[in-house]
């Protein structure tokens, strides 16, 4: 009964912020780009525009989800699964039934900054258009000859699976209302051109904020909640706090510790493992040193945090610590060294990394139980990676190495009790 009143409530909820965003003018037609309609097959068909267009895609990881494995890129054939239902990708090269080939540049670009199909559909977010809309018009129209200019493949997308109320489509009206505002990239006058360029790769086209921020119960994201770290839905990995400032998720990394991760999967701080280890793979180690420094001056002008506060009250943390150590000492340090100092470019420090202390724990315990496989990239083709744990340590040793290592040396974050070790155990997570 609770749960028929709670999908009763989301329901009336929805539909009144659907009538007020009709009531507001949420009909009016999608402004599209000045230029779109005078793009001829001579613009798309430019080398330069095309070459532009596939260093573009690498940097906004396009193939990340429109390639399913073993598949030909950028023809779809996957589903993403969301915490509402599955939602098919769509196949993105010219073939005329199944893909791209009927469109035009303002359909592209109608879909990439309005968020609309085709025939003015509303597209599920699953579309990271909440930060495409901020791409400029050069850009879209050079991803648009690139994808163009791939061979056609046929390969039809599924329907959606998606629960009621959220299977009907216009009800993303009400959705767009309240997460998503259309616009390009406005350059801050007040900043540096390296700035402006770092805000514009990771506000737009590189959607860093789809994944380093939190989601509500809808799957939107608060518009104060810019870079500031969340719970990745479905795939129960934490992406930290992108701030290098006090109580930052980067605190004390410096521009070149960003610019060695995404270039090469590791950097003195740590390692990328998880969903960040394939976008570094496909799509980061590509970009140009001068883009790679102008994301790190930004991601180095994010303001600092307010502290957090450990929750360590729930049961007796200095034993579990404590126990924790003697695990460590047994199983982690011979790599990660006694104080939690790594080797340099081979076993990631522990001591300040992010992965380790993020809010959560979700990082430091799927990966002790599951082990990790750090990206493989031309910088560092053979990355070591960390053995699974699972078969050799209980739930209450890897609750307890997880929690010392999470509050050993400089680190100040909570504990992780065994029943969380269990969950994360004995349920998927990838």
């Amino acid at each position: 009964m609770r749960k028929l009143r709670w999908w009763l409530l989301l329901v009336v909820v929805l539909a009144a912020l659907l009538l007020g965003w009709i009531l507001l003018g949420g009909r009016g037609s999608t402004p599209t780009s000045p230029s779109a309609s005078k793009v001829t097959a001579a613009t798309l068909q430019d080398p330069g525009l095309i070459a532009k267009g596939t260093y573009l895609t690498l940097v906004g990881d396009c193939a990340g989800c429109h390639t399913t494995q073993g598949g030909a890129r950028f023809a779809g054939g996957r589903s993403l699964a969301t915490p509402f239902g599955n939602i098919p990708v769509p196949n993105i090269t010219p073939d005329r039934e199944t893909g791209l080939g009927d469109w035009s540049f303002e359909d592209f670009w109608q879909a990439l900054h309005a968020g609309k199909g085709r025939h003015g559909e509303l597209l599920y977010p699953a579309f990271s258009y909440t930060s495409y809309t901020k791409v400029n018009h050069d850009d879209a129209l050079a991803i648009f000859a690139y994808l163009q200019s791939l061979p056609p493949i046929h390969q039809p997308a599924t329907a959606p699976s998606l629960a009621f109320p959220y299977s009907v489509r216009k009800s993303l009206a009400a959705w767009r209302a309240l997460y998503f505002r259309e616009g390009e990239f406005k350059p801050d006058p007040a900043q540096s051109p390296q700035w402006n360029r770092g805000a514009y790769l990771v506000q737009g086209l590189g959607h860093c904020n789809e994944c380093h921020a939190a989601r509500d119960s809808l799957g939107g994201t608060a518009g104060d909640q810019h870079l500031t770290g969340g719970q990745i839905p479905m795939q129960n990995w934490y992406a930290p706090d992108l701030s290098t400032q006090r109580n930052g998720g980067l605190q004390g990394w410096g521009e070149q510790d960003i610019v060695d991760l995404l270039k090469t999967g590791q950097s003195a701080k740590g390692v990328a493992f998880g969903p960040m280890a394939g976008v570094i793979a496909s799509s980061t180690q590509h970009m140009t040193n001068d883009d790679l420094h102008a994301v790190a001056a930004y991601l180095h002008s994010l303001p600092p945090r307010a502290p957090t506060v450990p929750d360590t009250q729930l049961f007796n943390a200095k034993a579990i610590v404590q126990q924790g150590g003697k695990v460590y000492t047994r199983h982690c340090a011979e790599c990660h060294g006694k104080n939690g100092e790594g080797v340099a470019g081979v076993y990631p420090p522990l001591d300040g990394n992010s992965s380790v202390t993020e809010p959560s724990g979700i990082n430091a315990t799927r990966m002790i139980l599951l082990g990790g496989f750090a990206p493989v990239t031309a910088a560092n083709p053979r990355p070591y990676s960390m053995p699974p744990f699972a078969q050799q340590l209980s739930d209450s040793e890897v609750s307890a190495v997880a929690s010392y290592i999470r509050r050993a040396w400089t680190n100040q974050a909570s504990v992780v009790r065994p029943e969380d070790v269990s969950q994360y155990r004995h349920t998927p997570i990838d």
